[in-house]
């Protein structure tokens, strides 16, 4: 696989991480296919979600693949009346990313990003490479630390 433009961000910042190819499924873009695909346990593949704050704009939660948004909780934490997840057309305009390879690194912009607190209890979890079929398995602490992830408690299953 050709390098994406998240991996050259976190070669720069030397961080380290193992990309783990996998064939993505057009009718199955869910996080539990893609854990599945590469082996990783489901609570240590995380999935990309934006959302809309009514107050703040756009907004990243990073959650592990199997759990749900509870949209409550993330108005709360990110400083919002509400948010709502943006709809599949708008997620390119605003983030450069796709449904299905969409990255907490190497966004369009900066925006705030909130990690579900879960992600301390891995030493390791995956994100997206910023494209379909790759994840980048890197530190937890390191990630978060790249992004200025915040650790909240934003999921419901």
């Amino acid at each position: 696989m050709n390098k994406t433009n998240v991996m050259r961000m976190l070669d720069a910042d030397g961080i380290e991480y193992e990309a783990l190819e996998y064939l993505p499924d057009d009718n199955d873009l869910s996080g539990v296919h893609v854990a599945d695909q590469i082996g990783i346990p489901r609570e240590q593949v995380f999935k990309t979600l934006v959302a809309r704050g009514n107050k703040t704009g756009p907004v990243v939660f990073v959650i592990p693949c199997e759990a749900e948004l509870d949209l409550k909780k993330c108005a709360v934490v990110s400083g919002n009346k509400n948010v709502e997840l943006l709809t599949v057309k708008e997620l390119l305009p605003v983030t450069g990313y796709i449904r299905g390879g969409c990255s907490p690194i190497g966004m369009k912009r900066k925006f705030p990003v909130y990690f579900d607190e879960s992600v301390t209890l891995y030493d390791k979890i995956t994100v997206s490479a910023g494209v379909r079929g790759c994840q980048l398995l890197v530190d937890s602490k390191k990630i978060l630390e790249f992004t200025e992830g915040i650790c909240v408690d934003v999921i419901s299953y």
